[in-house]
C-alpha cells in the first residue's frame, strides 16, 4: 500500500477533557473532577502523537477535545456509554443538544474525509490516536503499543502487520501486541465506517499507546515513542 497511493486520514476521539459550559455544574464535584483528570475522562497523549502523525504524513489531524464523559465519540448513537453517570440522566432535548454540538462534528469530519479520500479512486488509511491506562481494575496491561483491527480484512491486517514489523526494528524493547487490551472489532468509530465502506476502500487501524509514556517521568522516553511510532508508519505506508 504505497503511501503515494493511498489517502491518510489521523484522528484522535479522546483528545482531550473539555467540558462545555452548558453542563459545567454536573462536573464540579470532587469525583468528577477526578474522573475528568483520569483516563475515563480522556486519552493522555493522543492528541500530540495525533498531530505528530498528521505532521510526519502531511495531513490535518482531526482532533476532538470535548471529555468523553460529557459524550464519546467514539461510541455509537445509542451505545450503553456514549454517556456518561454525569450526563445520562439528563433530559432527551439536553442529550441532543451535546451530540450535535460536541459528538457529531468530530463523527461527520471523520466520515466526510474518509468519503473525499474513497471517491477520489484511493484507498484510505484511517489512524484513530487514543492511550490506555497501564492498570484497570486491578490488572496491568503489560502491552506497551497495540493495533485495533478487523482481522477479516485483508487490507487491515497487512497494514498492522507492516506497521508492527516496522516499529520492532527501531524498538524491539517494546511490547507489542495486536486487538488488546481491546478488541478492533468492538462498537468504535472505524467499527461504525467499516459498515459503510468495503475493505477494498477503507482500512480503520486504532492505534493505542500506554499512558505510562506520556504521563511518565521521563519526557525523552515519550518523544522517542512518538518519533518511533511516526518513523514506522511511514516506513509501513511506503510499503
Amino acid at each position: 500500500m504505497s503511501r503515494a497511493r493511498t489517502a491518510v486520514i489521523v484522528s484522535a476521539e479522546h483528545g482531550g477533557a473539555r467540558v462545555p459550559s452548558e453542563v459545567r455544574a454536573r462536573f464540579e464535584s470532587a469525583a468528577a473532577r477526578r474522573a475528568l483528570a483520569s483516563h475515563r475522562g480522556w486519552d493522555p497523549g493522543s492528541a500530540e502523537l495525533a498531530r505528530a502523525l498528521a505532521r510526519a504524513l502531511g495531513v490535518r489531524a482531526l482532533v476532538a477535545t470535548t471529555s468523553r464523559l460529557v459524550c464519546d465519540a467514539n461510541r455509537s448513537r445509542g451505545h450503553r456509554a456514549l454517556f456518561s453517570r454525569f450526563t445520562r440522566d439528563l433530559p432527551p432535548a439536553a442529550r441532543a443538544r451535546l451530540l450535535e454540538r460536541w459528538w457529531a462534528p468530530q463523527r461527520d469530519a471523520v466520515e466526510a474525509a474518509v468519503a473525499n479520500g474513497a471517491a477520489g479512486g484511493v484507498p484510505v488509511v484511517h489512524l484513530a490516536v487514543h492511550s490506555f491506562t497501564p492498570v484497570l481494575d486491578g490488572e496491568r496491561r503489560p502491552m506497551d503499543v497495540a493495533w485495533l483491527y478487523d482481522p477479516s480484512r485483508s487490507g487491515e491486517r497487512a497494514f498492522v502487520a507492516a506497521w508492527r514489523s516496522a516499529l520492532h526494528a527501531r524498538r524491539d524493547d517494546l511490547v507489542l501486541a495486536r486487538n488488546r487490551p481491546y478488541r478492533g472489532t468492538a462498537d468504535g468509530l472505524t467499527t461504525h465506517l467499516r459498515r459503510r465502506f468495503d475493505d477494498r476502500v477503507y482500512a480503520g487501524i486504532e492505534l493505542e499507546v500506554n499512558q505510562r509514556f506520556p504521563l511518565g517521568g521521563d519526557p525523552r522516553a515519550w518523544r522517542r515513542l512518538v518519533r518511533d511510532l511516526v518513523a514506522s508508519c511511514s516506513a509501513a505506508l511506503e510499503r
